[in-house]
């Protein structure tokens, strides 16, 4: 095994003045998760309790194995996105994974303090996710439904596309085929569309008194037919319960809901395993609190990512692959909590190449891309989930690089991380820029898990090329017609374009999108990433592994 890491510089000034950075950035952090965390308002809390109620965090706090870590993914879903509308804390759904009897599920919850529970696109692309996380690794889901049906002012971006609420419907019935168990507890509204959800998962619970589902409510009904029917008639637990027949299970209140849903886990039988390697964990050889010194806020300062590996894997685990060639690109063997892992992590520190040649940090260039190629291929052979480690500002371009066959060679980067079968974990903790993204397995290229720092960055480009960029050419349009721009002037636009650029290109942004499952602390990287290779272990059987042509 190779040694790797040094002792914290604790003592230096700068190492103190990036720690200082970095505990601003997690005070933000927490700050807004715990916003984020309180829903509709205390007095949405307080009227879903005067209804017997629970809500959507109370419920899953009760579910999960007590002790036990619930990781929430999508806590940042809409943030920012739909202010006209009053706001949609979380996209109005919590999701998460969490033990239920000693078994890993996944977890949605409706969250009813969230205009009732409605469904903004937000929403549904979340749910989206977290079907495909279930359907990836086998994982059982658990739903519990409090919703008022599709947010009608926005139905024409949430209803008809591929990607909208229709396709949750399909995905309960292919969870089904592929034995995948989806229980659903009925614990408040389910209405129109929302009501297949429940219905297409293999068991349906319902509450009394509080939980209903019908495809048309009471007004609607009158509206439709000139029937006058009660709630409770048309869709209440004892109408499905006694006579539909579409519930299986009615339970007098959410407790008893829950109760009954942990029963039915804990009667399930065992889950296929893929076979991945765990040995026995062992914590870092460094704290992992010394990274807030290490990584700069800005995320324009060079350190050895080495440093970084250290504190993030099993002490005495890290087995270099190709050390001394490709050096803007670290790939290697390790554990992570036990974990066999192979890691692809982009090297921040400026390093020599074999020629002596100095080569910058973040940069992938093409002995870098032909060396991770070659690795990715070997963890697929060896059945090793891989984790990708993301600080990169793209490929080396300029003359020298293209004669050099850089696009080749980034080619075949990407054609074997899209074509790898083992779980791919991806982690971002600086910039991610450009194909640099895509190369270092990018949401587009189906990473199991995609995490955050504060510290990340999501762009095609950093915010000052992209703004000298988009200036050269808004000038150059303003003169073609006609239009003098002052220096003064110029330097205006360009802050103005930098600012936008640089709002867009925050962890917060890509959050709020769900390009990344979840912005982390980084303390919290082992846990994450060994819950997911975790959850992943219960797939089963890992398909052949095969890549496109690649040119040589």
């Amino acid at each position: 095994m190779a040694k790797l890491g040094t002792d914290a510089p604790v003592e230096s000034a700068s190492y103190a003045s990036r720690v200082g950075d970095y505990d601003h950035l997690l005070a933000e952090l927490h700050q807004r998760q715990a916003e984020i965390r309180q829903g509709g308002g205390q007095a949405r809390v307080e009227r879903e309790h005067s209804r017997g109620k629970l809500t959507a965090r109370e419920r899953v706090a009760r579910l999960v194995d007590s002790r036990s870590s619930f990781l929430e993914f999508g806590v940042f879903a809409g943030d920012g996105m739909y202010d006209e509308e009053g706001g949609c804390p979380g996209g109005g759904v919590v999701t998460g994974i969490g033990r239920i009897e000693g078994r890993l599920c996944m977890i949605v919850a409706n969250d009813a303090t969230v205009k009732a529970g409605a469904w903004f696109p937000i929403t549904a692309k979340k749910n989206l996710r977290a079907q495909e996380i279930a359907m990836e690794n086998h994982l059982p889901i658990i739903y519990l439904v409090d919703s008022a049906g599709v947010y009608l002012p926005m139905q024409d971006e949430i209803f008809p596309d591929r990607e909208h609420f229709g396709r949750i419907f399909r995905n309960n019935a292919i969870l089904s085929a592929r034995g995948i168990p989806q229980i659903a507890a009925i614990m408040g509204s389910c209405v129109a569309g929302g009501a297949y959800l429940p219905i297409m998962s293999d068991e349906a619970l319902i509450v009394d008194g509080t939980g209903s589902v019908f495809l048309a409510g009471p007004y609607l009904v009158k509206a439709a037919i000139g029937e006058e029917v009660d709630q409770e008639t048309l869709g209440g637990a004892q109408t499905h319960s006694q006579i539909s027949g579409v519930t299986d299970y009615r339970v007098d209140n959410d407790e008893e809901c829950l109760h009954t849903i942990r029963q039915l886990v804990a009667k399930m039988g065992p889950s296929d395993s893929a076979g991945f390697r765990r040995d026995t964990p062992r914590p870092p050889a460094f704290d992992a609190r010394d990274i807030y010194g290490i990584v700069s806020a800005a995320g324009n300062q060079p350190y050895d990512m080495e440093e970084i590996l250290a504190r993030l894997i099993d002490a005495d685990s890290w087995v270099p692959y190709k050390e001394e060639y490709g050096k803007t690109i670290l790939t290697g063997y390790a554990s992570i909590d036990g974990w066999s892992v192979g890691i692809v992590a982009n090297q921040r520190a400026v390093v020599k190449n074999a020629r002596g040649e100095m080569q910058v940090g973040g940069v992938i260039y093409s002995d870098s891309a032909d060396k991770a190629a070659r690795f990715i291929m070997i963890c697929n052979q060896k059945r090793i989930p891989l984790v990708f480690v993301q600080d990169v500002t793209g490929f080396m371009v300029g003359k020298r690089s293209e004669q050099g066959g850089i696009i080749k060679d980034g080619a075949k980067m990407v054609n074997a991380v899209a074509n790898s079968v083992v779980p791919k974990f991806t982690l971002i903790v600086g910039n991610s820029y450009g194909a640099g993204n895509y190369a270092m397995c990018g949401k587009a290229y189906d990473p199991r898990l995609i995490l955050a720092w504060p510290t990340a960055r999501i762009a095609v480009m950093g915010g000052n090329q992209a703004a000298k960029t988009l200036l050269q050419i808004q000038v150059s349009a303003m003169s073609k017609s006609g239009q003098d721009i002052s220096e003064d002037q110029q330097r205006e636009l360009l802050s103005e374009i930098q600012d936008r650029y640089d709002r867009q290109s925050s962890p917060y942004y890509a959050a709020a999108r769900l390009w990344v499952d979840e912005i982390i602390d980084p303390v919290e990287t082992r846990e994450w990433i060994s819950t997911g290779i975790e959850v992943s272990n219960h797939q089963g059987s890992i398909p052949d592994f095969r890549t496109g042509v690649l040119q040589t």
